[in-house]
């Protein structure tokens, strides 16, 4: 459990600092700002663009993240999500397809191998389109948090109370 408590670690320092030291390198007047939570840089990995600009894309191929945001020069070759975009979403899919097995199952009469084509085929294209989703957002949130030899970016202004805690949008 000792990385579950230093990624708790993380979140709390993260909700308390006003730790300017990062570097954020998006420097260009004409783009979005900053995230200003970890919820909005994941959201834009989701989308599969820049986490730290929301311009660039993040994926040039399927799965494959690109080595530096051509908008905001944002170096992405210290992620490592790994297998755990793989396990989001055989998760997700598996909630998402467990109401459809048990209504396919129990109200339509088709037979069994008929049952079994079909939701191996609808698994197997939700698992396929969650993938990249899963990726973006897994890359972003460790970027955000300042995994993985990831640079934590520096928080704006605007987004810490006065308290120094985050304001929640």
């Amino acid at each position: 459990m000792a990385g579950f408590e230093t990624l708790l670690d993380r979140l709390v320092d993260d909700m308390r600092s006003d730790d300017s030291t990062g570097r954020n390198r998006c420097d260009r007047s004409d783009r979005q700002a900053s995230p200003k939570t970890a919820w909005e840089a994941a959201f834009r990995g989701l989308r599969g663009r820049c986490p730290s600009c929301g311009e660039g894309k993040l994926f040039p191929r399927l799965l494959k993240p690109i080595e530096q945001c051509p908008v905001c020069g944002q170096d992405w070759t210290a992620q490592q999500a790994d297998d755990f975009p793989a396990y989001v979403a055989i998760i997700v899919t598996g909630h998402i397809m467990a109401p459809v097995i048990i209504f396919m199952v129990n109200e339509i009469g088709f037979s069994m191998w008929t049952n079994l084509a079909i939701i191996i085929c609808m698994s197997l294209m939700l698992i396929a389109s969650l993938l990249q989703p899963a990726k973006g957002a897994i890359i972003a949130l460790q970027w955000w948090l300042g995994l993985n030899g990831f640079e934590k970016p520096a928080r704006t202004k605007e987004s810490i109370d006065a308290n120094g805690q985050n304001k929640r949008l």
